[in-house]
């Protein structure tokens, strides 16, 4: 007879629904859109030669709606008497304008307001995962009275002491300790864990974790508000608050160039009248000064750099959020990296089977098949990689499932069943107890078959390592000072296991997400520039702590996604370390822009102050620099430079 077995839904992710903030919600996002748009439509008429009106309009237009936001910020900065690059480029603009480049005017005011509207994208989407993984604990909870009755409370109600009633299939609405009751309980959310932990009474669990098989009695434990939830939340938000701002090199010396380029200017006007000259030829010399000295090409020998490698490394999976990260990329010197769904592929495979010794016995093949049939009706994680490896066996009858312990029922006559060892530690025979012993020290995930009660074999299951780990990880080694890192949720074996395999020494684990964050801060106190890898909504607070962040976007949940600074979109570890070559070209081709743009701006500036610089020549030496360093940051699009040597 068979039975037919309801299994409760399991959703494929504990990630939260997404409710992420429309792109064109944000006002940046409009305004350069508008200005970019306005400019796509001037460029071919100036070009085709159009009528002056037509085309000078529309870049009328671009200086309007992408300059207006950055002006105002560079006024607002002006009021606390400071002068920022904002301020810096609206007037660079705005004087090309004057001698007649209003092309490259609308050109350099495209280019920022680009870079402030996906700023302020990834500023919305963080704050909306923020927001969005409090969903990830359910809105109501099922609360037992002393006489057993059960009543319906929003779960941000709940107090300490209450007891909750959790069913099969359904979210844990607190952190608490489980007082009746026994279950596999989903937390990879919270600790990383690819497999279910089974929970029973005294042990503890967290909200927002999925109980899978039995029904579980809960004593609150925590409030709401201090839930492991609502403590990833916070430090998420704390970290995105007091991350040190990392400014490209243009911004670091804004303010003294800003200065120094007004002083100047406003010096080579007045001094010459103070001696006598001509009221002409001392405005026209300072606006030569003004117009060679404006920091266009300065401007433009950082953007352009890092815009191409962010459209290089685009084309390779790898998501760069920001010019300012693409540079710190570059600036790494070590790598944490999280165990599960990163370095391995995050769900559990077959990694060996042992028949029992003796005569007459099965043979490893028999087993496999034994315990696929019993697992063919299972919903355990354990069971589809049993099932995987075996085949499509027919399934068992009279199927039942005892949480903590296995699952069993009748497979070619046979009472067979796929238990835990420790609920059969006492009939083992000596070698599968020597097997069981063996694979747990390696870190395996361990179910014994048996059959009529009698232990006939042990099947060890693993975490499968990605392809491409171990030469990731040896790459990043070699591109950084410091060894990289193993943070980990998961147990001490596992993490051993795994870390001997990719080639990682420094092994932490059994690590919450506050315990991966003070890591961090801990090697970023001590010096280090640490770039973090990871998946889960576990390592979101880690990802936003660090120098940069990198998640792997095959199966991140969202908010990890967006606290990460890049993404990896195909979950190709070696994108990473060819990421950070590529980050550390773009330096040296900003650098090389930097000397370029110096020698012009030097040389110019040096001949209008000593001689008699012709303002036409100055216009055209400017522009030269402009155009010189732009070229020499295309060739960041080449597809060679994806996979050049580091170039340090």
């Amino acid at each position: 007879m068979t039975t037919t077995t309801t299994l409760p839904h399991m959703p494929d992710t504990l990630s939260p629904p997404r409710r992420r903030t429309r792109l064109f919600a944000v006002a940046e996002v409009r305004w350069a859109t508008a200005a970019l748009l306005l400019f796509l439509v001037a460029l071919p008429l100036h070009l085709a030669g159009a009528p002056t009106p037509l085309w000078a309009t529309l870049y009328a237009a671009v200086y309007v709606t992408g300059g207006w936001d950055p002006a105002w910020a560079g006024l607002q900065a002006l009021r606390e008497k400071t002068l920022d690059v904002d301020l810096l480029m609206i007037v660079a603009a705005l004087g090309a304008a004057a001698i007649g480049q209003v092309m490259d005017g609308a050109l350099l005011i495209v280019i920022f307001a680009t870079s402030g509207a996906l700023e302020a994208v990834a500023t919305a989407r963080t704050q909306d995962s923020i927001r969005g993984l409090l969903d990830l604990t359910p809105a109501t909870a099922t609360v037992l009275d002393a006489e057993g009755g059960e009543r319906t409370m929003p779960a941000k109600e709940l107090r300490i002491g209450d007891v909750i009633l959790v069913r099969p299939g359904e979210l844990i609405a607190a952190d608490g300790v489980v007082t009746g009751g026994a279950s596999d309980v989903d937390q990879a959310g919270i600790t990383g864990e690819p497999l279910p932990a089974y929970k029973s009474t005294g042990d503890e669990v967290f909200a927002g974790t999925l109980n899978t098989t039995g029904t579980l009695r809960v004593e609150v434990g925590r409030d709401p508000q201090d839930s492991v939830i609502a403590r990833i939340v916070a430090l998420v938000e704390q970290a995105s608050q007091t991350k040190a701002p990392t400014q490209l090199f243009i911004e670091k010396v804004e303010q003294r160039y800003s200065i120094g380029m007004v002083t100047v200017t406003v010096a080579v006007f007045a001094v010459p009248l103070l001696f006598g000259a001509d009221l002409t030829d001392a405005l026209l010399r300072a606006m030569t000064f003004m117009i060679v000295a404006s920091p266009c090409a300065i401007v433009l020998s950082t953007m352009p750099p890092l815009l191409s490698a962010i459209a290089n490394a685009g084309r390779h999976g790898v998501l760069v959020k920001s010019a300012v990260v693409m540079e710190q990329l570059g600036h790494v010197d070590q790598v944490a990296f999280d165990k599960t769904g990163t370095l391995t592929e995050g769900s559990p495979a077959v990694s060996e089977v042992e028949a029992a010794a003796g005569p007459d016995l099965p043979t490893r093949a028999q087993v496999l098949a034994w315990a696929a049939a019993v697992e063919h009706l299972s919903e355990h994680p354990l069971a589809r990689a049993i099932v995987d490896a075996a085949g499509s066996p027919a399934p068992a009858e009279d199927f039942s499932s005892v949480p903590g312990r296995g699952v069993e029922g009748v497979v070619e006559g046979v009472r067979t069943a796929v238990v835990s060892p420790s609920a059969v530690t006492a009939i083992l025979p000596a070698s599968l107890g020597m097997t069981v012993r063996r694979l747990e020290a390696a870190g395996r995930t361990v179910v014994i078959v048996l059959r009529d009660g009698a232990a006939v074999g042990a099947i060890g299951l693993t975490d499968r390592v990605r392809h491409d780990a171990p030469a990731a990880v040896q790459s990043l080694a070699e591109l950084t000072a410091a060894p990289p890192v193993l943070l980990t949720g998961d147990n001490q074996a596992a993490a051993t296991q795994l870390a001997a395999v990719v080639g990682i020494a420094d092994v932490r684990a059994g690590l919450l997400p506050e315990d991966k964050v003070h890591a961090i801060a801990a090697a970023q106190v001590a010096g280090h520039r640490v770039l973090a890898v990871g998946d889960g909504v576990n390592d979101a607070p880690a990802l936003a702590t660090a120098h940069a962040g990198v998640a792997m976007g095959g199966g991140g949940s969202d908010l990890t996604l967006d606290a990460a600074d890049a993404v990896v979109v195909r979950d190709n570890l070696a994108a990473i370390p060819a990421a950070v070559r590529l980050s550390r070209r773009a330096r040296r081709v900003v650098l090389q822009n930097l000397v370029i743009a110096a020698v012009f701006i030097g040389g110019l500036v040096l001949w209008d102050l000593i001689g008699t610089l012709p303002l036409p020549l100055g216009v055209l030496g400017h522009e030269g620099s402009t155009v010189i360093v732009g070229l020499n940051s295309l060739r960041l699009l080449r597809e060679r430079e994806w996979s050049a040597p580091d170039p340090r």
